[in-house]
């Protein structure tokens, strides 16, 4: 992507909608741990290309393995930004890995589509999701999913309030 947040729609709105199974934070952040290899690269002047081997799937795997073990730590400072937040929040060692994990991949993907140096698939030089879709259509349908994730959230919040409502007895009006 041209700038990292791009990559927060898409993945806002898969964590809010898969947060059962997801961990939050850890799955939104790992779109930021894996941008690491690129400020890196920029900022020592290492040379073309950019999205190296972090922005592939198999190394990408170990990225997103090794940020959702060190992510493990924080588990409790991410359960009171959850809570601020209003969102329940349940995690575990195996579901911040798969998290980390799944996250890095939802990045290289999107970086696939859109950057003609990320190799997703190395150490094949193919480029299969390449210009799938063009740049705008990466941004608008990254943008999209940050819409999305923000109704999503307004939902849960709304259903949230309700249940809190109805378990302390609060009549609702109609």
């Amino acid at each position: 992507m041209p700038v990292t947040p791009y990559h927060f729609g898409p993945s806002s709105f898969i964590g809010l909608v898969f947060r059962k199974w997801l961990d939050i934070p850890v799955f939104v952040l790992a779109n930021i741990i894996v941008d690491l290899e690129v400020l890196i690269i920029n900022s020592f002047g290492l040379g073309y290309p950019f999205h190296r081997y972090c922005h592939t799937l198999l190394i990408g795997s170990v990225v997103g393995l090794l940020w959702g073990a060190s992510a493990y730590p924080l588990r409790h400072f991410f359960n009171r930004l959850m809570k601020i937040l209003r969102i329940s929040y349940q995690t575990s060692f195996r579901k911040m890995l798969i998290s980390g994990v799944l996250g890095v991949w939802i990045h290289v993907l999107i970086d696939g589509i859109y950057h003609w140096d990320a190799r997703v698939f190395w150490p094949s030089r193919a480029r299969p999701l390449y210009r799938l879709l063009s740049r705008q259509q990466v941004e608008v349908v990254c943008l999209a999913l940050f819409a999305a994730a923000l109704i999503v959230y307004v939902i849960m919040l709304a259903f949230s309030y309700k249940s809190r409502a109805d378990q302390t007895g609060e009549k609702t009006h109609n």
